[in-house]
């Protein structure tokens, strides 16, 4: 009976063995498994996620390269393509991009899952306020146009009409969905998403293009031979004139005031399209909230930096004035006087900068702020649009040194105007590593000071109206700045400035470039005009972008 008992005791725990070991092994197969479904889940994701990329991008390539073709064929008359077949083009883009982003708003208005996450360091309040001021302008530019152009309508195509109702209509819902949705980090239907923030951002680099080419035609003037005075050179017009006169009075003053709002046009497709890349690059992306800071703008204990700057610009404008008044009067002399004294404000202007930006960078090496740790779409673009608007007026800068340098810099024109792009390329240097240090440093922490303030409570019983913080115990809190926050806000308050200063004289007309007729003597006309009017929309641009970049230095100084 004990042999018999012993058996089955030692089969039960060969069963139970066998059985663990059974379970042991199903398990780690089960496990295996569901980590082999996860992986190759994840990597399904991953290549779905990578597909959609491709296909959005090959949109966008796509969308520019023929754009590019059209804006090119569109400017010299002995194309077969003219102004009109460019804009039908740009008329289907912006239907489409318009009807896409009513979609968008649409569906993810319905679907409370579409939108899980918000991006809090993309399209902050002070940039969807600029965006939307830039439309307000760009809109007023379109009803000029529309007012001009009716006038032409006897003998000149409806076109022409149709593109800035179309146009109007589209900043219209774009500013909306850019307010609303600028912040989506979008989890469904996210090939379809990518493909049209995409297609939306080709649509503002088109209009943009268009917009610039336009503008730089305007803009661009050439000096005679005799050197007596300067006029407007249009390559799509050699004659100067037209068949197709305007049926009402009012022609010329809408043409000149809507030529003014350009820049504002220009810098709204730009900001459009940053916000659009933004967007793309947040499909799909899961944010992570806890590093979030809440900045805010005050203008305390900041004194002399806006002070000085605005001096500058009050200065800057008065210099811009005479300058254009002065050129557009064809005197050589008053054009050397002019083009003079606009040296000299801009040598003044670029050297305090960069004096400024040198004390800003040493103070940033006493700093003991932290750099930003993750990744950011939104700073990752700052930087590399700096970077890259900063390219233009490099270009245009290093021609210049060429050309003087080579021709002797005989004169004080020649002098000053070495100076002043010798001193261009210094400050545009020393602004860079500015900003971007600035941008990758974490928000300062604002030290609060506590008092407590204890009063009588007789004489509070007397005075119940008075302000409750008065209470016995009551705490006030008062912020203060340290010597080196209050430095870096007056420095980059100083720059933003200035840095408005020198995007308002060229955005709105000002053109050394050929004023000054070294760089059209010295590389021939042709291939000068090609390096200004590519080179000057992004040093445009630069300083618009560089306000921006400096505010959010600002705030988080």
């Amino acid at each position: 009976h004990d042999e018999g008992w012993m058996y089955w005791l030692k089969m039960t725990e060969l069963l139970r063995f066998i059985c663990l070991f059974y379970l042991t092994r199903h398990a780690g197969s089960m496990m295996r498994g569901s980590d082999i479904f996860s992986t190759s889940r994840g990597t399904v994701s991953e290549r779905g996620r990578n597909r959609s990329w491709l296909l959005s991008s090959i949109i966008t390539v796509n969308v520019l390269i023929l754009g590019i073709a059209l804006v090119s064929g569109s400017v010299f008359n002995n194309v077969k393509i003219n102004a009109i077949n460019l804009q039908i083009f740009l008329i289907v883009l912006v239907i489409l991009t318009t009807a896409w982003m009513l979609y968008y708003t649409i569906y993810t208005s319905r679907e409370d899952h579409a939108v899980l996450y918000k991006d809090s360091y993309a399209g902050p309040v002070w940039l969807r306020g600029g965006l939307v001021l830039l439309g307000l302008c760009s809109l007023i530019m379109d009803v000029f146009k529309i007012a001009n152009y009716v006038g032409y309508l006897h003998c000149d195509s409806a076109v022409k009409i149709a593109f800035p109702v179309v146009q109007a209509l589209f900043i219209l819902v774009q500013t909306y969905f850019l307010w609303l949705h600028a912040k989506d980090c979008v989890q469904l239907q996210q090939n379809i998403t990518r493909c049209g923030l995409m297609l939306t951002l080709s649509t503002n680099l088109m209009l943009w293009m268009a917009a610039v080419t336009e503008e730089s035609i305007h803009q661009t003037v050439v000096l005679p031979e005799d050197g007596n005075s300067t006029h407007s050179y249009d390559i799509r017009a050699p004659g100067g004139s037209s068949s197709c006169n305007c049926s009402h009075s009012a022609c010329a003053v809408l043409e000149k005031a809507y030529y003014y709002l350009y820049p504002f046009n220009i810098e709204y497709s730009l900001f459009a399209s940053a916000m659009a890349y933004v967007m793309w690059k947040n499909v799909g992306r899961l944010v992570d909230e806890h590093n979030h800071h809440s900045l805010h703008f005050r203008l305390k204990d900041v004194l002399v930096g806006p002070a000085v700057g605005l001096v500058m610009l009050v200065a800057g404008l008065g210099t811009f004035v005479i300058y254009k008044v002065d050129v557009e009067s064809g005197e050589p002399g008053k054009r050397d006087t002019a083009l003079m004294i606009h040296y000299v404000m801009n040598t003044v202007a670029v050297t305090l900068m960069s004096v400024s930006t040198v004390a800003g960078c040493a103070i940033y090496r006493l700093d003991q702020r932290d750099h930003v740790s993750g990744k950011n779409p939104t700073r990752s673009l700052d930087v590399g649009l700096l970077i890259g608007a900063s390219f233009g007026q490099f270009t245009i800068c290093y021609f210049t040194i060429v050309a003087v340098v080579a021709t002797g810099a005989e004169g004080h024109l020649n002098a000053l105007n070495l100076a002043v792009s010798l001193l261009t390329v210094i400050q545009l240097c020393l602004q860079n590593i500015f900003i971007i240090e600035g941008l990758h440093r974490e928000p300062f922490h604002e030290d609060i000071h506590r008092a407590s303030v204890f009063t009588n409570p007789y004489v509070l019983q007397a005075q119940t109206h008075r302000d409750i913080h008065n209470l016995p115990g009551t705490f006030m809190e008062t912020k203060t700045l340290t010597w080196k926050r209050r430095a870096l806000k007056e420095i980059c308050a100083f720059l933003l400035l200035c840095n408005i200063l020198l995007w308002i004289m060229p955005a709105f007309g000002a053109r050394p470039q050929f004023d000054n007729t070294i760089g059209a003597e010295f590389y021939e006309f042709t291939m000068w005009a090609a390096v200004v009017n590519i080179g000057l929309p992004f040093g445009i641009f630069y300083r618009m972008h560089s306000v921006a970049s400096l505010f959010e230095v600002f705030l988080t100084s």
